[in-house]
C-alpha cells in the first residue's frame, strides 16, 4: 500500500471517533459520566468534556503511529533496520486499539453502554497482540522488554523475547477470556495479577540467563 495512502488511512481511523461523537453530540444528554469504577459510573460531567476526552485519544493516537514509524530512524542500534516492519504492525495495532477504545469510552458515557467487559476484553487482545510480533523485535533502545541483561547480549534479548512472546499471548488471551466470561470484578483482580506475571517471568529469566553466562558479553 502506498505510504501516504497508508497515512490517511491511520490519521482517519484515529479521527473516526470524534466524527461519530458530532454526529451523535445533538442526542447526548447535557450530563454524562467521565469516570466509571467497578461498580459503574463514579463520575459526571458535561457532554463538552467527552470532546476533549475523544480527542486527546486521538491525538495520542496519530502521535505514537508516526513515532513507531519512524522510531528505526532515530535508534542508535540502526544495524536492525528489519525492525522497522515489525514496528509498522505494532504502529497500526496501536491506531486500531485506541481508535476502538476511543469508541467503547464513547459508548459507555454517550450511550449509557455497559462494554466494561468488551473494553477490559480489548485491553486483553492488544497484548496477545503485541505478544505475537514481540519475538520479531530486534535490540532497540525503545521498545521491547528493555533491561541491563537484554540490552547487554543480541542473545539474552532473542531467548528473553521468544518467551515473552508465548507468555503474552496466553495471558493477553486469558485475559480476554475471563472479562468476557467473569464479573467486572473478578476481571479488575485477574488483571492486574495477570499482567504481573507476564513482566515478572521474563525479567526473571532474563536474569537467570545472564547469571547462566548470557549476556555478560555483547
Amino acid at each position: 500500500m502506498n505510504k501516504t495512502l497508508k497515512n490517511t488511512l491511520m490519521v482517519a481511523a484515529a479521527l473516526l471517533p470524534v466524527a461519530w461523537l458530532a454526529f451523535i453530540f445533538p442526542d447526548v444528554p447535557e450530563v454524562v459520566p467521565t469516570h466509571f469504577g467497578v461498580d459503574g459510573p463514579d463520575a459526571w460531567g458535561n457532554k463538552r468534556e467527552l470532546f476533549v476526552f475523544s480527542g486527546i485519544l486521538a491525538a495520542v493516537s496519530i502521535g505514537v503511529y508516526f513515532l513507531l514509524q519512524n522510531i528505526h530512524r532515530l535508534d542508535p542500534k540502526r544495524a536492525h533496520k528489519d525492525t522497522s516492519a515489525t514496528f509498522g504492525k505494532m504502529a497500526v495495532g496501536t491506531v486500531i486499539f485506541i481508535a476502538v477504545l476511543n469508541f467503547i469510552c464513547l459508548g459507555m458515557s454517550a450511550r449509557n453502554m455497559h462494554l466494561e467487559p468488551v473494553m477490559m476484553s480489548l485491553i486483553g487482545l492488544m497484548f496477545a497482540f503485541l505478544g505475537n510480533i514481540m519475538h520479531n523485535i530486534k535490540p532497540n533502545y525503545f521498545a521491547g522488554i528493555r533491561i541491563p541483561w537484554t540490552l547487554s547480549s543480541d542473545e539474552n534479548w532473542r531467548l528473553t523475547h521468544r518467551l515473552a512472546s508465548k507468555i503474552w499471548v496466553a495471558g493477553g488471551l486469558l485475559l480476554a477470556l475471563i472479562a468476557l466470561t467473569c464479573p467486572v470484578p473478578v476481571t479488575a483482580v485477574a488483571m492486574p495479577v495477570l499482567l504481573g506475571i507476564m513482566v515478572v517471568i521474563p525479567i526473571a529469566y532474563s536474569f537467570s540467563l545472564y547469571r547462566k553466562g548470557v549476556g555478560r558479553s555483547s
